[in-house]
């Protein structure tokens, strides 16, 4: 892969966890940043974070979940910008909760946030992307999306549904140099996810969880290299093997552990 150094690159849901460190992670790469998020003094912290490597980085605040702001969004980037040579889509809210517990409005948000919002920035910046001859789109998945865990219906199909959009689009942006990777996080510390209002406590030992570092450093991993799909850690590919093989006996055994940890 080309050197970040002089491009640009724009992240979502960077004012905190996974998002703030690869917001700072490419600008400690030579990339000039772009943050995307709600919550402005959190956001203006880690921009003075990515200033210090960076000096033009900038930030906008939006809440991506209003799908008819987000064009508006990717045009005011690229005439600041001028053009966006890395999109990495991490905006993304929680929801553990049982599907008897789960209303639609609920699914619905989910959904919204987590799947349409990426997809309508993806679809504003693709044309650009395109006229130059590369880009690089960027996909903040979750092993949920292939490994369907109790409780986490709507969640875990948000990011099934991005994988699946993230797969087809690379296969039809062949020869565009335009690339197309998704990172699969597993339990990482660090982030408010675990912690939201309006969701179940996680059944998962978060003792086990791993740094946000990882996350970052598996996004540059796969910049670098050219990878469509990795996983953080990477050995849940042998998880998602497996339950590809005999699925009836994954969702046995998921039921299983399930039953032992609410019994606890």
């Amino acid at each position: 892969m080309e050197t970040l150094r002089g491009r640009t690159a724009l992240v979502t849901g960077a004012s905190s966890g996974i998002g703030a460190v690869v917001a700072e992670a490419l600008a400690g790469a030579g990339a000039r940043v772009g943050l995307v998020a709600r919550r402005k003094d959190r956001l203006e912290r880690v921009l003075a974070r990515c200033r210090e490597r960076v000096p033009d980085s900038a930030m906008w605040v939006a809440d991506l979940a209003d799908l008819d702001a987000v064009d508006d969004l990717a045009a005011a980037v690229e005439r600041e910008f001028g053009a966006v040579d890395v999109l990495v889509n991490n905006a993304g809210m929680p929801k553990r909760r049982r599907v008897q517990d789960l209303s639609p409005a609920e699914a619905e948000d989910v959904m919204r946030l987590n799947y349409l919002s990426p997809v309508r920035l993806t679809l504003a910046l693709l044309p650009g992307m395109i006229e130059r001859g590369r880009g690089h789109l960027v996909a903040v998945g979750s092993v949920a999306a292939r490994l369907g865990p109790p409780h986490e219906a709507a969640y875990a199909a948000s990011k099934a549904a991005l994988t699946a959009f993230w797969e087809c689009m690379a296969v039809d942006l062949d020869g565009t140099g335009v690339q197309v990777h998704v990172v699969q996080p597993a339990l990482i510390g660090g982030t408010e996810l675990f912690t939201q209002p309006g969701n179940e406590a996680p059944l998962s030992d978060l003792s086990d969880a791993l740094p946000p570092q990882d996350v970052a450093d598996a996004v540059l991993n796969a910049l670098a290299e050219g990878r469509f799909e990795q996983y953080v850690p990477d050995w849940f590919h042998e998880m998602a093997s497996g339950k590809a093989a005999d699925v009836d006996a994954f969702v046995a055994g998921v039921k299983e552990w399930t039953r032992e940890r609410l019994e606890r």
